[in-house]
């Protein structure tokens, strides 16, 4: 008979401080002499400070920056533990925030970490760490304090005698939402100045201008404070912003050798679309270039012939050539000027080569330079071969300046809030971006409805500008339609006793039932309803004025919802 082996048994040992029987082990102490005699917890500091702005409500995440924070989020408790310098030495487990009333300025957060001790011992331990919260203030909110808000200011200027540039640069900027770092944005005399609280965020804005427009950029800092005891200097931050001085539809006269490097183009260009670079095209033979901004600023040309120059001709006959490139047909093509005030020029005709084949017909009227009258003061004009040199060059088709074009749009567009910050103390208000107030009021007008019409004939150019539906544009052009069918039921109503009139009481009647809803405010339109006491219209016909669509239109409730931050 074999005897079952038997497993061997481990034997126990004494707890070396209280003599409890225990499994032998490195340490030969019981759990309980072990969590006395060893802290794992030593070197973590039980209570600390955290810094809180009252102003703007963010605390203090080291070594620099401030960041909101909700009580009992993640995001304040990974700041608690930044706070703690013996954490580095232990495992942590477990963390998590402890009930504390809101008021109290204290937090309390509880603790799970573990850590090896003596040999192969794996020991852990569960405590409390408490924060107190100590006001304070934030750079940001001590500089507004002082009235010294920014650090960093963005000048964007353009010598150009109009502000067509800045009205499309600000809708670039709301569409990409490239203004929402700014602290504060300032109108000058010729441009804009942004404010900014930290430098890397006006090196941002000038880098979106750079890819959007042609600029050249230059630095500059000044010293506000500096201590000499650690060296530590406190500088502002200037950048000026130069925009080419050249915009769409511009006539340019290029040097020869830098026309000779586009391509061999002729020097007599027009500007055709501004960017980052800069498109010009030969209205004769349709050659195309573009001119980078590097290059550009290497060897500066002002326009030889700008917006406000433009002259308006009558299309007498219109001729393609058969040269086409895109969308621009070449076509010869006989203009008389229109509204000429000088003797002999009211009948004077010539002939150009224009772009414009494809949308010109005889009868027509476009806006060109009449170079034949012009006088300019320009070395490289001087410098052409006048013989070989139009005397009209034409830009582009225009449109009849109606009053169902102006008031008839169904859509607006956004602006951004500016701040008056002219030295020269020559008037108040907006300005220089927004349709009102600005230095010359009438100026500025003038400029945005010439924008307005820009962008309904380009629809290039309206594809890189958010356009916003207008629900009071649309409420006057309802009641508009309301004043014309009330017009129409009256005149049927006057027309219905007359035998010979040819008109029915049946049609009357049903004028009549179309505006009974309109007939209320036939004492209360304070509109214009557009028509004369013969029912004719005061707007015009609609022709082949260019329109928006509807599909382009954005809601503006729902693009805010968008941007807010």
């Amino acid at each position: 008979m074999e005897l079952a082996a038997q497993a061997p048994q481990q034997g126990m040992v004494l707890c070396a401080d209280c003599g409890v029987p225990i499994l032998p082990s490195s340490a030969n102490l019981c759990l309980s002499c072990l969590r006395n005699s060893v802290d794992i917890t030593e070197g973590i500091p039980k209570q600390a400070a955290i810094n809180f702005c009252r102003n703007c409500e963010r605390y203090l995440n080291p070594p620099q920056t401030w960041v909101p924070a909700k009580l009992e989020s993640r995001e304040l408790l990974a700041i608690c533990l930044k706070k703690l310098k013996g954490l580095n030495k232990v495992r942590l487990i477990d963390a998590g925030f402890i009930w504390t009333e809101p008021h109290s300025k204290r937090l309390r957060v509880k603790l799970t970490v573990q850590k090896e001790v003596l040999t192969s011992t794996i020991l852990q331990q569960v405590f409390e760490i408490e924060f107190v919260v100590q006001y304070g203030q934030c750079p940001d909110c001590t500089r507004m304090a002082a009235k010294n808000t920014w650090k960093a200011m963005v000048q964007v200027r353009q010598k150009v005698p109009h502000k067509r540039t800045f009205l499309y640069l600000e809708q670039l900027i709301l569409k990409h939402n490239a203004h929402r770092d700014t602290v504060s944005i300032q109108e000058k005399k010729d441009g804009l100045d942004f404010y900014y609280s930290q430098r890397a965020h006006a090196v941002k804005m000038c880098e979106f201008l750079a890819s959007v427009v042609p600029v050249r950029t230059q630095a500059s800092s000044a010293v506000v404070s500096m201590d000499i005891h650690t060296s530590t200097v406190n500088n502002k931050f200037s950048y000026s912003v130069e925009i080419a001085p050249i915009c769409k539809d511009d006539l340019v006269c290029l040097p020869k050798s830098l026309a000779r490097s586009m391509s061999q183009m002729p020097q007599l260009v027009l500007c055709q679309r501004i960017s980052n670079t800069l498109k010009f095209i030969d209205p004769a033979s349709l050659q195309v270039a573009d001119l980078a901004a590097e290059k550009y600023w290497r060897e500066p040309v002002s326009s030889l012939c700008a917006i406000p120059e433009l002259v308006e001709f009558l299309v007498l006959d219109i001729e393609p050539t058969g040269v086409t490139n895109g969308k621009w047909v070449a076509a010869d093509a006989q203009v008389s000027p229109l509204n000429a005030t000088s003797f002999g020029q009211a009948d004077a005709v010539y002939h150009t080569r224009t772009h414009l084949g494809g949308l010109l017909q005889p009868g027509d009227t476009a806006m060109g330079y009449n170079l034949r009258s012009a006088n300019f003061n320009d070395a490289l004009w001087d410098t052409l071969n006048h013989d070989q040199t139009p005397d009209v060059v034409l830009v582009r088709k225009s449109y009849p300046d109606s009053k169902k074009r102006r008031r008839g749009r169904n859509w607006k567009l956004r602006s951004i809030a500016k701040e008056a910050g002219d030295d020269s103390g020559e008037g108040t208000g907006r300005g220089a971006l927004g349709r009102k107030g600005g230095l010359d009021g009438k100026k500025v007008e003038r400029d945005y409805e010439m924008f307005l019409r820009e962008l309904e004939e380009d629809e290039e150019m309206r594809s890189g500008v958010n356009l916003y539906r207008d629900p009071e544009a649309e409420e006057r052009a309802k009641r508009r339609r309301e004043a014309k069918a009330l017009h129409r039921a009256r005149k049927l109503n006057s027309n219905d006793g007359d035998a010979d009139g040819g008109m029915e009481v049946e049609d009357a009647a049903d004028a009549a039932v179309e505006v009974r809803g309109a007939a209320a405010l036939d004492g209360a339109m304070t509109d214009d309803d557009g028509f004369t006491t013969d029912g004719e219209s005061e707007w015009g016909d609609d022709d082949d004025i260019p329109k928006i669509r509807d599909d382009e239109l954005l809601a503006e409730e729902l693009e805010g919802m968008q941007l807010d931050e």
